[in-house]
Order: structure tokens, then C-alpha cells, then sequence
């Protein structure tokens, strides 16, 4: 399988329902869509091993059942394999809650993967009370949070605006959705398969 490049369409998708995806010449202006902005977006949070050989960039919904249920496993591989990316772009597409809360979870700074743990294990929808109560569980101050939004916003909106731009010219349906290497997998993703795309996309 070709790595994805500036100018080059994704060969040989794997058959597991996973779509190509081409990747835009670059030009002056940066692209969205190029492989740097998908997988190496800087302001993006990393969980895993930032020097990994692999990346996994998964859009989520802190609404979503789906993602919820999937993300565990998604996470379980990510720390046995000890050598993936696990890049976690926020595309909150469940409303007014779900915008809520990637605000403040990216508002988190370092401590963004425990907001982010925090709520991928609530159940259900949530309501901005909910959301609320459950970083404050999680040992997280409102209005520190809501402060820290609120002095680096023009940064945060920019980071959910160029992740829902990227879903958006992926043509994704909904969440959750994978990019694993250079190959997209609208939906979830069984374990042994999401094994197998890393496999493929670490000797492809």
C-alpha cells in the first residue's frame, strides 16, 4: 500500500470497509487535507507515543455510544503496541453539549487526557450539567476550565473547525471515524481488524 503524499491517491485500501482518501497538492496556503494537517496537526492532543511509527486519528463525539463503546479497545491496542499515535480530533456533531465539552476538555492543557477519560466513560447523551459534574468528579474546577477557554479560544475553535472541515471533505456520516496510517474507516472498527490496518500501515 503507497503512503498517502501531496500528490498521490491512497492505493490499495484495506477490505475492511475502509475508503481511500486523496491527499490535495499542497499550495502557498496550508491545506487541510494533506497528510501533515490529518495526522500531524500540532494543537491536536496525542495520546500514546508521540514518536510513534504509526498514527491512528480517531473523530469522536463525547456523546457518541459508538465511540464510547469502541474507544476502550482503540486504547488497549494503542498501549500494548506501545509504538502508535493516537491522535484524538474532536468533531462534535451532537449538539450544543458535545461542543461544551471538547471546549473544555482541550481547555485542559497537559491534563487533557484525564477530562477526556472522564467523559468517554459516562453513558448516553449528556446535558452541560452532566458534562460539568463529571469533570468536577474528575477532580477539574469549572471555572478554571471556562477561564482557560475563554483565554485561549481563537486556538480551541480553530483546532474543532479544522477537524470538522477535514470530517466534512472526508465525507464522514457520523462518528466515530478512523484514519489508520493513511487509510480511512468510516465507523467502528473491530479490534483484530483495527490490529490488522496497523499491521498493514507499519510494513505498507
Amino acid at each position: 500500500m503507497s503512503r498517502l503524499d501531496r500528490r498521490s491517491l491512497l492505493a490499495g485500501s484495506l477490505a475492511l470497509g475502509a475508503m481511500p482518501l486523496i491527499a490535495r497538492i499542497a499550495s502557498a496556503a496550508p491545506d487541510p487535507m494533506s497528510k501533515e494537517a490529518v495526522l500531524f496537526d500540532p494543537e491536536v492532543p496525542v495520546l500514546g507515543n508521540p514518536e510513534g511509527d504509526v498514527t491512528i486519528v480517531e473523530f469522536f463525539d463525547y456523546q457518541c455510544p459508538y465511540c464510547k463503546q469502541a474507544h476502550p479497545d482503540v486504547v488497549r491496542l494503542v498501549h500494548e503496541d506501545g509504538g502508535i499515535r493516537h491522535v484524538m480530533k474532536d468533531w462534535p456533531i451532537f449538539g450544543p453539549a458535545s461542543l461544551y465539552a471538547a471546549r473544555l476538555t482541550l481547555a485542559a492543557g497537559e491534563h487533557h487526557p484525564k477530562a477526556l477519560a472522564a467523559l468517554m466513560a459516562t453513558p448516553g447523551r449528556l446535558t452541560p450539567e452532566q458534562v460539568e459534574a463529571t469533570l468536577t468528579q474528575a477532580g477539574f474546577k469549572i471555572a478554571a476550565l471556562d477561564a482557560a477557554y475563554d483565554a485561549d479560544s481563537d486556538r480551541i475553535n480553530g483546532i474543532l473547525q479544522r477537524n470538522s472541515a477535514q470530517a466534512e471533505n472526508f465525507g464522514l456520516m457520523g462518528t466515530p471515524a478512523y484514519v489508520v496510517g493513511t487509510v480511512l474507516f468510516p465507523g467502528v472498527v473491530a479490534p483484530a481488524d483495527m490490529q490488522q490496518a496497523v499491521t498493514q500501515a507499519r510494513n505498507g
